[in-house]
């Protein structure tokens, strides 16, 4: 009986799943040749032609581009998740539910401190966002990895629960009020006036989760669940605990993300979030993390999102009405799923 040795586990971040030994190419013709560098071309091609087209030029305002990054930042850090729990076989649709949860909660906590000081009142909201957006990952990780129940299923009605407790705490409503500092030292502060600071927690997180994946058991272990599950198990992986993890730092950098949003807007966004899955979700499958799991490329989601955003910011740029940006997106997942199909098909058994 064959089984799958997390020491044999590929590390790489782009098409990980492939054990053979085969010839390596040149650094360059690898990169050419990996899943996410189509779209990062894409990414420059539509940046090039928004620029060009759009009234006044204004997509290359430094203005319109901080904002994109604003934006571009909480998708990433949701697609940066998503890519390794798909990595591993799962799936997390909840993450926008948990987005707001976390900022509703964070925003309470921030509320109830700034008698007590305002830079405690928000590095505390910070950590209630973190907490919160981890115990939510904790709820979906004890569903799919000690009960064995499908993700798809548990982070569809998370996503119910999420947005259902978050209406709850409000009363329905936005809470505003939030300390200026909050906008003016966070969310809306940038470096040297063109990098937004909350870009940087983005930047980090993508640098630990690429170590974690190319240089750990802990991404072996990963992209071996992702690959065989069974194999997995029977080589002595807890296959249950590890997706447990792993739905953790999915809901972690969704808290994150919530408490960016807040800091982003000063007050809670309780509607303003439809559409965050399906763009992390877009994202991920179009940089070449593989749905059924056993290939993650984090760089790929980062370009996945880029695309995301600069196709959405291009839309509203030009005028296009809000539903033909999210028939784009649609579209652009289904041509992704269908392309990666096209290239499972062509590569050899």
């Amino acid at each position: 009986m064959s089984t799958v040795s997390p020491s044999r586990a590929v590390h790489g971040d782009e098409d990980a799943a492939d054990t053979r030994a085969v010839p390596r190419a040149a650094p360059l013709v690898r990169w050419l040749s990996g899943s996410g560098t189509w779209v990062l071309i894409l990414d420059i091609a539509l940046i090039a032609l928004f620029s060009l087209i759009s009234p006044g030029h204004v997509f290359w305002s430094l203005q319109n581009l901080q904002s994109m990054l604003l934006t571009g930042t909480v998708i990433v850090l949701l697609s940066l998740g998503i890519a390794m729990l798909l990595g591993a076989g799962g799936i997390d649709i909840s993450v926008a539910s948990n987005l707001v949860f976390s900022s509703v909660v964070a925003a309470l906590v921030i509320q109830g401190m700034k008698p007590y000081g305002i830079l405690l009142a928000i590095v505390l909201g910070a950590l209630a966002a973190l907490a919160a957006g981890a115990v939510f990952g904790v709820m979906n990780g004890i569903l799919i990895g000690l009960f064995d129940v499908n993700s798809l299923i548990v982070t569809l009605g998370t996503t119910g629960i999420g947005m259902a407790a978050a209406l709850l705490l409000t009363g329905g409503s936005d809470i505003g009020g939030m300390p200026a500092e909050l906008q003016s030292g966070f969310g809306l502060n940038s470096f040297f006036g063109v990098i937004p600071v909350p870009f940087f927690i983005a930047a980090a997180a993508f640098v630990i989760l690429w170590v974690v994946l190319r240089k750990t058991r802990f991404g072996s272990r990963t992209l071996a669940i992702g690959s065989l599950r069974l194999a997995a198990d029977r080589s002595g992986i807890r296959v249950g605990r590890h997706l447990l993890v792993l739905a953790v730092i999915t809901g972690a950098l969704a808290g994150i993300s919530g408490f960016i949003s807040l800091s982003m807007y000063g007050a809670t966004t309780v509607t303003g979030h439809p559409n965050d899955a399906l763009a992390a979700i877009t994202a991920v499958v179009i940089g070449g993390t593989r749905l059924e799991g056993g290939r993650i490329s984090l760089a790929g989601a980062v370009w996945g999102a880029a695309l995301s955003i600069i196709l959405q910011g291009g839309l509203v740029v030009m005028g296009v009405p809000s539903f033909w940006q999210l028939a784009a997106v649609g579209t652009v997942l289904i041509g992704a799923v269908v392309l990666d199909r096209i290239q499972q098909k062509r590569r050899p058994a």
